[in-house]
């Protein structure tokens, strides 16, 4: 049984799993320093809506307005505790990111990988056979490292 064309063969991708290390790899998915900047930055947006309200109470306030103001604080809420807690995994049957909902793509399923160094986040987009991309974010030295040979090797069997 041979791989699709761009898919490495078995013993490649058995080979770049040894390279990765001892697996199962886990780590968090958004590094420490964003994280931290995350809460930091809704601190002060939580802060900076407080005292406007404060200093203005003689006037009233638009109902749809202040609908929408809490409403993007709790969108932000989320998504800052999702970046808090969202942990990614690399093991034997492939990769998977907690999230919203759950990241997840099988070995089998990868047709291209890319790995794309973003000043916040260092990213491993993930093309599947079915042409549905998946990002992965590598917050730790060892994801990070693990996303290059990931990417070396689907780059280099696609070619």
């Amino acid at each position: 049984m041979s791989a699709p064309a761009g898919t490495p063969a078995p013993e490649d991708r058995a080979a770049l799993l040894r390279a990765i290390g001892p697996l199962p790899l886990s780590g968090q998915a958004w590094p420490d320093w964003v994280r931290i900047l995350t809460w930091i930055i809704l601190a002060i947006l939580g802060v900076q809506v407080v005292t406007t309200a404060i200093r203005a109470p003689s006037q009233p306030f638009d109902t749809l307005l202040i609908a929408a103001v809490v409403l993007c604080f709790v969108g932000l809420l989320f998504v800052s505790w999702h970046m808090q807690t969202s942990i990614t995994t690399i093991d034997e049957r492939g990769l998977r990111q907690t999230w919203f909902t759950r990241r997840e793509v099988a070995w089998e399923d990868v047709r291209y990988a890319r790995f794309v160094p973003m000043l916040f986040s260092k990213r491993l987009v993930v093309f599947t056979h079915r042409g549905r991309p998946m990002i992965f974010q590598g917050g730790t030295r060892e994801l990070r490292a693990a996303f290059v040979k990931i990417a070396e090797l689907y780059k280099s069997s696609h070619a």
